[in-house]
């Protein structure tokens, strides 16, 4: 099968590859691109550590074909520091909470959560743990990661 040329703009730089007709939107950014934060815990959609913003709706990269990405942006979390390397208050809040452990699904959470703050900049508990309930984590109990959002939350609202 022919491959397809995609242009599109991940991260607010414009890229282009080739991609099979097939291949998953994740694997074209993984494999194409060099993209790695994003990880495939599934393939089916329901863990979230795949979870990016595609026209900026959160998307399991893992159920999108990489054409579909032709002429879209799509933001990772590659591009959640600044371009100066300076965490964004999700990732600092998430090493000052230890709202991570191993790490896996640690991507597609800041990618969720980032959406969520930016979508509704003071949620309550429940609303976060609503918005987050399509990620999935192994390792913390989420309770740290509910800390880590509420404490970002407030510092982006400037009540820190």
């Amino acid at each position: 099968m022919s491959k397809i040329h995609v242009t599109t703009t991940v991260n607010g730089d414009a890229v282009d590859f080739l991609a099979d007709p097939r291949e998953t939107l994740l694997d074209c950014l993984r494999d194409h691109l060099g993209l790695t934060g994003s990880k495939e815990g599934c393939g089916t959609g329901d863990c979230g550590a795949c979870s990016v913003r595609l026209d900026g709706v959160l998307v399991s990269s893992c159920l999108v074909l990489g054409v579909e990405a032709e002429g879209r942006s799509i933001e990772t979390i590659e591009g959640m520091a600044s371009p100066d390397g300076t965490l964004h208050p999700l990732q600092r809040k998430f090493i000052e909470h230890a709202a991570l452990q191993c790490g896996f699904c640690t991507p597609g959470i800041l990618v969720a959560a980032k959406a969520l703050l930016e979508e509704n900049p003071d949620p309550s508990e429940s609303e976060i743990r609503y918005w987050l309930a399509g990620n999935l984590c192994r390792c913390t109990g989420y309770d740290k990661i509910i800390r880590a959002v509420q404490d970002a939350a407030a510092e982006l609202r400037g009540a820190a």
